[in-house]
């Protein structure tokens, strides 16, 4: 369920326009670990859509197998929002 504030974020994140700016407000809004974890969530599953294997990816990103199960989750039985963006 999408509420009134995760709209204004979206809007948010929609009006930034330039990659530094688009950091800074990553940076502000989120904390070092979180921003970390985010970034590494895109790249398991840009590898995994890649047709890396699930083990292969948890050692190249030095994270747990069940880190990555989760992304391959996401990508075959999750929102659209991966398959939308990794085309």
């Amino acid at each position: 369920m999408v509420n009134q504030q995760i709209n204004e974020l979206v809007e948010t994140i929609l009006s930034l326009k330039k990659e530094s700016i688009a950091l800074a407000f990553l940076q502000n809004i989120l904390t070092p670990a979180e921003l970390d974890e985010i970034a590494i969530r895109l790249q398991i599953v840009k590898l995994l859509k890649k047709g890396i294997s699930q083990r292969e990816v948890a050692e190249k990103l030095a994270v747990s197998i069940g880190t990555v199960s989760r992304g391959a989750r996401e990508l075959k039985y999750g929102a659209p929002g991966f398959k939308n963006v990794l085309k």
